[in-house]
Order: structure tokens, then sequence, then C-alpha cells
């Protein structure tokens, strides 16, 4: 690799440099930002991820020498991101940074040494291990909220487009359009509520029952049955027995231990059944409102399907994309893709109340 420092730097050089220089202080910042609301081992982690920042904003200083002046600005896209993230929470926060820190650009830059390229892959590690408990914790309320809210977006501007495009009075569009809120809203929630329920019980029917190791004590150390637990969960039969033997050994030092188990319950992952159900009447009724509110309105005919449309386009993006920054994944697309599934499902709709309309079925 040439050695960047061996020639003056292009104006294309420059800019580029600027822009990484900004880059890394916002990322540094940021890190800073988030390691004053955490504690213990996270606090120090983050610290560590700001000293590694503060390596890489020097690297680019020394490189820019007197074209560092006046300090460069952070791209509006990043400091649309952050304060996105900043708003809405950490686990936000995080989710951003992990994507920021997989940037492609230095892994194909001749001018980013290679050292630094993979510092930032360690560090978008590093931020993905700090964001799963968060994204453990909200997967369950979250899944609901993002089914919720699209649902009640798709279902309902499909139906009351559909039966706007009939040709129906504004009175019917409105009955649909709330007949539609609320009995999807209903459907939703008592639908969630069984689908969690039914998971934590398969769940809780898979643990170790922890009244078992409370006999341990009492099994025939020559002839037992401990080492079939672990066969039956998958262990060689070797390796089981020496488990077993170990176990069974601790008790003769009073040293009693449950039984371990190699697979456990993550209730924090399904989430409450209660809670998944609540969120998604509520999401899903307001999914549903939107495209309804241009009607309540009073509009009416084809100024309120454009109007219908243009809400739930922006909401679909909206949601998209929030779905983009907590996966780590780019935003943007993420709202596009949401936004061609949700106005395909309607416009096939659309399509069909128009052609019963006109044909006078």
């Amino acid at each position: 690799m040439t050695n960047p420092q061996d020639a003056s730097p292009t104006p294309e050089q420059i800019r580029r440099w600027r822009r990484y220089l900004a880059e890394e202080r916002h990322e540094a910042d940021t890190y800073r930002a988030l390691a004053r609301t955490r504690d213990g081992e996270e606090r120090e982690i983050l610290n560590r991820l700001v000293e590694a920042e503060g390596r890489h904003e020097a690297y680019w200083l020394n490189l820019l020498g007197e074209h560092a002046l006046p300090a460069p600005k952070v791209p509006w896209r990043s400091r649309l991101l952050s304060a996105f993230a900043l708003t809405f929470g950490s686990i936000f926060v995080l989710a951003m940074m992990q994507r920021t820190e997989q940037r492609s650009a230095y892994d194909i830059d001749q001018d980013v040494p290679a050292q630094m390229a993979a510092d930032e892959h360690v560090h978008g590690e590093v931020v993905r291990a700090l964001a799963a408990k968060g994204r453990s914790q909200l997967s369950g309320m979250f899944r609901a909220g993002v089914f919720g809210i699209n649902d009640g977006l798709v279902s309902n501007l499909a139906l009351i487009l559909g039966i706007a495009a009939a040709g129906a009075a504004q009175n019917m569009v409105i009955l649909a359009g709330v007949s539609g809120l609320l009995a999807g809203a209903l459907s939703m929630a008592a639908g969630e509520y069984i689908s969690v329920k039914s998971q934590r019980e398969l769940l809780e029917a898979s643990a170790p029952d922890p009244a078992a190791s409370t006999h341990l004590p009492e099994l025939d150390v020559d002839a037992n049955e401990l080492a079939l637990i672990f066969r039956a969960r998958g262990i060689p039969e070797q390796e089981a027995q020496a488990k077993a033997d170990a176990l069974l050994a601790s008790f003769e030092s009073a040293q009693l231990e449950p039984v371990p188990h190699e697979v456990s319950p993550d209730f924090e992952e399904v989430g409450s059944a209660r809670t998944a159900a609540m969120t998604s009447f509520v999401f899903f009724a307001l999914g549903a409102l939107l495209p309804l509110l241009p009607f309540l309105f009073g509009l009416t005919g084809l100024t309120g399907v454009v109007v219908a449309l243009t809400v739930v386009g922006m909401a679909l993006l909206f949601t998209g994309g929030v779905v983009g920054i907590l996966s780590g994944q780019p935003p943007f697309w993420r709202g596009i893709r949401q936004l061609l599934i949700g106005f395909g499902a309607a416009g096939a709709t659309y399509a069909l109340g128009w052609l019963f309309g006109t044909s006078g079925i």
C-alpha cells in the first residue's frame, strides 16, 4: 500500500479524509455520551471504544495537517440518524453504531491502514454484543408492535381503498374503516396472546424440573439413571456417564448442585402474552387509524385516497427505517421495502374494488 504521506494529498483525498475525521469524532462523542448512562463493565467497554476512536482521529489529523482546519462537519445523514437514535433510546444508538462501525469504505480505501479497518470490524462486534441484551428484551414487544402497526396500515388501507374505489359513499367508507380497525385490533390481540402463551407453555414443558436435584443424594452410586438425563439431551454416552459420576461425587463433600441443563427457556425473548396482546391491539389500531383520518376529516373520492396513500406511505417508510436501524441494516432501503410491500397489497385491493365498482357487481 502506498504511504499517503509520501506525496501532497489531492483535493479528493482531503475531502475524504476530512469526512473520516468528522465521523471518527462523531463516533467518539456518541460512545462518550452513551458511557455516561452506563456503569460497571459496560461503561469501561464504551470508554475503551472512545480511546480507540481517538487513535483513529489522531491518524487523520496527522495526514491532513493544516487541511484539518476548519473542523469538518459531520455528514447530515449521520447527524439525522444520531438525533433519531438518541431520541428513542440507547438500543437505537447501539444499533446505529453497529451499522456505522461496519462501514465498507475503510476496507476498500488504500489510504486506510489494515489495522484501522480491522478495528472497525472488531468495534462492530463489540457493539453488537452490547446491543444483544437490549434486542433480546425488546424482541417480544417489538415484534408485536411492528406486526401490529404494519398490519393495521396495510389491511385497513386496502379495505378503505377497495370500498372507496367501488364508489361507496363517505359514510360507508368510514363505517368500513372503523369496523376494520376494531375487528383487526381485537383479532391481532387475541392471536398474539394465544401465540405467546402457547410458546411459553411449550418452553416451560421443556425446562428441567428444579425439584429433581433434591433427590440426587438418594441415588444408588453404582446403578443409577442420572446419565440417561444427559444422554436424552444429546450428549454421547461416555461423556454423559462422566458428567453423572462427577455430579454424584460432589455430594460426598456436601456440594449439592442442581441438575445442569444445556437448553433453558428464554422467556425474555418470548415476552409476556398480556404485553404482546396489548401491544398488538394498540399498534394495530394506530396503524389502522391513519388511512381512515382523511375521510374522518371530510375528504372524499380521489382526494381522500391520495391523502390516505401519502399518510400511510410516510408511516411505512418510518416503520421500515426503525426496523432497519434496530437490525443494524440501512434504514432507507428497509423503509423502501416496507413501502413497496404495503402499497403492493393495497394496490391489488384497490384494483379489485375499482373492477367491481365499474362492473356493477
